[in-house]
């Protein structure tokens, strides 16, 4: 079932309706489990990642708000439920519990867990959103 989980993404312009502009990066959760959700991105002290943000099903969290400041993003998530896995290719550190990690080497050394992280290349813009879907659907940006 974990293979036919995938991340849709969606980029926001800054041309929305003024009460939907604020800058952030958001997760949508498309499916009909609670999944917890971890990101990572580059900051001035080196490597984070964060989590656990628990998004309910077919609702949408803030992972960061304000400006957007890295051009590239790293999602990882989990269905609570069933335990399907969204994933990529860029390893990072996580915990079991709730956690903010500076660094992505040693993980195991350090008492952490080795994930593999999804890349988001935001192209620099303000705000981005990653929708959740656990139905078959093509990766798409809109600019």
């Amino acid at each position: 079932m974990s293979a036919a989980l995938l991340f849709v993404l969606a980029g926001f312009s800054p041309v929305l309706i003024a009460s939907e502009a604020h800058a952030e990066f958001r997760v949508c959760n498309g499916t009909q489990n609670l999944v917890g959700v971890a990101i990572g991105y580059r900051a001035k002290e080196g490597w984070i990642t964060e989590g656990w943000w628990q998004v309910p099903a077919t609702t949408c969290a803030t992972l960061i708000e304000g400006e957007l400041q890295s051009r590239y993003y790293y999602l990882y998530a989990e269905d609570a439920a069933r335990g399907g896995r969204w994933t990529g290719d860029v390893n990072m550190c996580v915990a079991e519990n709730e956690f903010k990690v500076t660094g992505v080497q040693d993980c195991f050394a350090r008492g952490f867990q080795r994930m593999g992280f999804k890349e988001y290349d935001t192209g620099r813009q303000g705000s981005w959103m990653v929708q959740l879907s656990d139905t078959p659907a093509t990766q798409e940006s809109h600019n």
